[in-house]
């Protein structure tokens, strides 16, 4: 979501060096994004303070000479370093207290700026200038590491690939039923695809499950890398996902995809791709942005038939001239 930032800041404003600070699993993600000259990792985890471990990085990036710095989190300790690296301007929404540690400090109109992608890109504007459509993300892959890691983990790189990604971070709302996942995978298995299921090692069970229903699988839950996930990504024929962030790597990957959306919205986080279909919920209570369905049904997600699915990815691949 944030890279169309930094490719505006790169190629529109001409920044000679683009350099992101941010938790160190994403290093893979980084540095397969051409803009960015070097990820910085953060050494502290999600909902740390830590403050005199910020103030040290802070102080020891002074002596980088950065003239703008953009805070993407909204909380008030995403501030504290760049205001104890001296930086000049620093840029950022009106979040948590933070008058004093940005002084760029931006209103956010959210009907103006729908999508999470626009409201990154903005912060890289002036604040009056109007929000350009933002260049889809690309991530670059090695042809030749993603034959090595497919080699590595068993896949035929001459025959179609399948990716399935059913894990969601988020929690079970966000999941399309198992069942379907293993049509679809079987709908496609038939006609002589491989299936691959992609996700974290939180998403051993579900995978699991998948992979018993259809059988003969490469179910890779856990084994990769996220770097290799990425490189296996490349060679997908098509995907299928949740709203998750492999949906999204899928998507800067420019693979034929069909995208599951219910409790959350496609209107706010959507693949950002022309080779991407959404499928989304039309009830009253969708999208809700809970963790578990409220109502107990899952409806949302269960009228999101296979059948739809596999509809949605066929028109993707005729378009994309590949074989069904």
């Amino acid at each position: 979501m944030s890279q169309p930032l930094y490719h505006h800041l790169k190629n529109d404003r001409g920044f000679d060096a683009v350099d992101v600070l941010a938790p160190a699993w994403t290093e893979p993600l980084l540095a397969r994004m051409p803009a960015v000259r070097r990820a910085i990792a953060m050494p502290l985890g999600h909902g740390e303070f830590g403050f005199w471990r910020r103030r040290q990085l802070g102080r020891a990036l002074r002596e980088e000479g950065y003239t703008q710095a953009i805070v993407l989190p909204n909380s008030w300790k995403s501030a504290l370093v760049p205001a104890f690296a001296g930086i000049s301007r620093r840029s950022g929404w009106r979040g948590e207290f933070r008058h004093g540690l940005l002084n760029d400090l931006r209103y956010l109109d959210e009907a103006a700026l729908p999508l999470m992608v626009q409201r990154f890109l903005a912060l890289g504007l002036d604040a009056t200038a109007p929000v350009p459509t933002a260049v889809a993300p690309r991530l670059q892959v090695s042809a030749a590491g993603a034959a090595a890691v497919a080699a590595r983990f068993g896949i035929d790189s001459g025959r179609p690939l399948l990716a399935l990604a059913p894990g969601a971070e988020f929690g079970p709302a966000k999941c399309w039923p198992s069942a379907y996942f293993a049509e679809v995978a079987g709908h496609y298995r038939d006609r002589g695809w491989q299936v691959a299921l992609f996700g974290s090692a939180n998403d051993v069970a579900v995978c699991e499950d998948i992979s018993e229903q259809i059988g003969a699988s490469h179910d890779l839950a856990g084994r990769t890398t996220l770097a290799e996930a990425v490189d296996l990504l490349s060679l997908a024929g098509a995907v299928v996902s949740n709203d998750s962030g492999l949906m999204h790597i899928a998507a800067a990957l420019g693979r034929p995809m069909a995208a599951v959306f219910g409790a959350t919205s496609p209107g706010f986080t959507p693949p950002l791709d022309a080779n991407a279909s959404v499928l989304h919920s039309d009830l009253e209570c969708a999208p809700c942005f809970q963790r578990t369905c409220p109502l107990g049904h899952h409806r949302c997600m269960q009228e999101q038939t296979p059948d739809r699915v596999i509809s949605a990815l066929d028109t993707r691949l005729a378009a994309a001239g590949q074989a069904r």
